[in-house]
């Protein structure tokens, strides 16, 4: 999936050079993204676990009041994980193609219909699993309200923290996005030719970026160092003892 995906176009990409420096300033494989990734699986694993629990593993599952067995929550958990993982893997691309949708929702169909067959193999092979999609788990309103409420209930973190990037905290792309997308490069030329002139603006990136911000640094303390002085010497020429 990763090999179609693209944040914009390339026409766009060789319109704005900017936007290349993200991956040599590692803005997508930095500690915090990694670790931000990870503590997103630790989450949707509690919740996908426990939720679950929670859900079934005490209600009446059955139209005659029988309760989930380990096999139907175990399998309810898995089709979660299965929804969890694909809508995450959804919510994070910016372009799709036929092949996305394919590989995304047709993981997903895949999962149902493994099951289904699966269970329809003899006692003997599929074993605690004999059909137990088409005679427990689909009849059963709580399987499908479980899917639905532990997937969303997984994705929101992920869907908060994409939406307070985009609004408060855009990186370039997510800008160039915005104006593709509410067509503001050809309702305002102005901006968009504004926007193409500030990303393509010269650079420094490596060693040369780190002796340019020690420069800056040494210029702004040198710059402050001549305020005092020159507020010093001011105080100095007005006070009495000058006089």
């Amino acid at each position: 999936l990763g090999v179609f995906e693209q944040d914009v176009s390339s026409e766009i990409c060789l319109q704005f050079p900017a936007l290349y420096q993200q991956g040599t300033k590692n803005l997508f494989f930095d500690w915090s993204r990694i670790l931000g990734w990870m503590c997103n699986g630790v989450y949707s694993s509690l919740v996908i676990f426990f939720l679950n629990i929670g859900i079934i593993y005490s209600q009446a599952f059955r139209a005659g009041g029988q309760t989930a067995d380990m096999d139907a929550v175990g399998t309810t958990m898995f089709t979660c994980i299965i929804w969890a993982v694909n809508v995450q893997i959804a919510l994070t691309m910016s372009h799709f193609t036929w092949i996305q949708h394919v590989l995304i929702w047709g993981s997903i169909g895949l999962w149902y219909l493994f099951v289904a067959l699966y269970g329809m193999m003899p006692a003997s092979l599929s074993g605690n699993i004999y059909r137990i999609l088409d005679e427990i788990l689909a009849p059963a309103p709580i399987y499908w309200m479980a899917t639905l409420l532990v997937t969303v209930a997984t994705v929101l973190p992920y869907v908060a923290h994409i939406s307070f990037q985009r609004f408060l905290n855009p990186l370039d792309h997510h800008i160039i996005q915005e104006i593709k997308y509410y067509k503001r490069d050809v309702e305002d030329a102005r901006l968009w030719t504004r926007e193409r002139t500030k990303a393509r603006e010269k650079t420094k990136i490596g060693f040369t970026a780190r002796v340019d911000a020690k420069i800056r640094h040494l210029r702004s303390k040198l710059n402050k160092k001549q305020s005092n002085l020159s507020h010093f010497s001011a105080q100095d020429a007005m006070s009495p003892r000058s006089l």
